[in-house]
């Protein structure tokens, strides 16, 4: 296997057989390396513009790949997913597209506020923000527009409610729901950044219900019959309303807490669909148990100089697994956007409470030493 990454010590590197120092957005330089080394398929498991980029290598280079080039571009473009959710009757949040300040306070009188500004065409929240007054609009059009690559900038409605997460697996058109896990997030100005995934839903079953129909309308509505659909649903007291859709694995050990709770392999599952092999029921069949819980780490500001506790969190009962994801020597700033968390404490436990109060006490027990960032300037 090899692994391609423009950061020479991305954590994924340790995993693979071989190692490119190239950037996933390099479509031509994945080409070229796909090509050179006669691989058997390209896949993009954890980030989403690199979604098309591999559907599209795959199709010149006649590899097997789950989705399309069309695809592709639909589930990594929010405004073309908005298009298609709404010619569809997918369940959404109200938008409008901008490309000024002008044009979004316009927006902003006929959506109301609170509103949330995103780029149109970047992920990771990059470019993200919850609006809540007049004047924070002109800094968050500003961010959401040089983060955009196409010059423009979504203004949506800002749904209230439950943020969950669908992580689902088709084939061959069948829509299979795996884990619906409850998404806890921060606080502004860190918005939509997870702090933990927390499965089974706290939601009553007709609002799971409710949310997974809400996913596989948004997936099918993209033309995703083979692979897997990761899709962030806002449980609203109107109903769900489909904040995005992934042509990918969800980011944040979404599968390592699948396997976990459901004895579902989905990271085997997506190598296999990107690898042209086929996908028997029997591996989508879930095995439920107990409760499980994602908890992220968040580090103090400043130069990590050594982490403590790792042992301590490790024996916590119901501890899977305890992920670091920076070395001594990285400098931590603010928390606003997912690749600013630190790691992550992946717990199980007979119940959803049990499970989120060991990964709370494993993750109590980690101690990020950091120079402050003061010291640094």
């Amino acid at each position: 296997m090899i692994a391609a990454d423009r950061d020479p010590g991305a954590p994924g590197f340790r995993y693979a057989d071989r190692r490119a120092i190239l950037s996933v957005e390099d479509e031509h330089g994945i080409e070229r390396l796909a090509e050179a080394e006669r691989v058997d398929g390209v896949i993009a498991p954890g980030i989403d513009w690199p979604v098309a980029v591999a559907a599209r290598v795959a199709e010149r280079l006649g590899l097997p790949h789950p989705i399309g080039p069309a695809t592709g571009a639909l589930a990594t473009s929010k405004l073309r997913q908005r298009e298609r959710f709404a010619a569809a009757g997918v369940p959404q949040p109200g938008y409008e597209i901008c490309h000024s300040t002008g044009e979004a306070a316009a927006a902003v009188e006929r959506l109301g506020l609170p509103c949330v500004v995103k780029a149109a065409d970047r992920q990771g929240q990059r470019g993200l923000a919850l609006v809540r007054a007049a004047g924070e609009l002109p800094g968050a059009v500003a961010a959401a527009l040089e983060a955009s690559r196409s010059g423009a900038c979504l203004l949506e409605q800002y749904a209230p409610g439950r943020e969950v997460t669908v992580n689902a697996f088709s084939v061959g058109g069948r829509f299979h729901p795996l884990t619906v896990t409850d998404r806890e997030v921060s606080d502004p100005p860190a918005f939509g950044v997870a702090l933990a995934h927390v499965w089974p839903s706290a939601l009553p079953p007709d609002e799971v219900a409710a949310c997974v129909e809400a996913g596989r309308a948004a997936a099918e509505a993209l033309g995703i019959g083979d692979g897997p659909p990761y899709t962030q649903v806002l449980a609203t007291p109107e109903g769900p309303r489909v904040a995005e859709l992934a042509a990918r694995l969800g980011g944040g050990h979404d599968a390592e807490l699948c396997r976990a709770v459901l004895r579902v392999d989905l990271n085997g599952l997506a190598l296999s669909a990107a690898l042209g092999d086929d996908v028997a029921e029997a591996d989508l069949a879930p095995q439920p148990a107990g409760g499980g819980c994602v908890r992220f780490l968040v580090a103090p500001e400043g130069e990590l100089r050594g982490t403590t506790g790792i042992e301590a969190a490790e024996a916590v009962e119901g501890v899977l697994q305890v992920h670091l994801y920076r070395r001594a020597g990285h400098v931590f700033g603010p928390l606003r956007r997912g690749p600013d968390r630190a790691g992550a404490v992946l717990a199980v436990g007979d119940s959803r409470s049990q499970a989120l109060e060991r990964a709370e006490r494993a993750a109590s027990a980690i101690r990020f030493e950091v120079a402050p960032a003061e010291a640094l300037v």
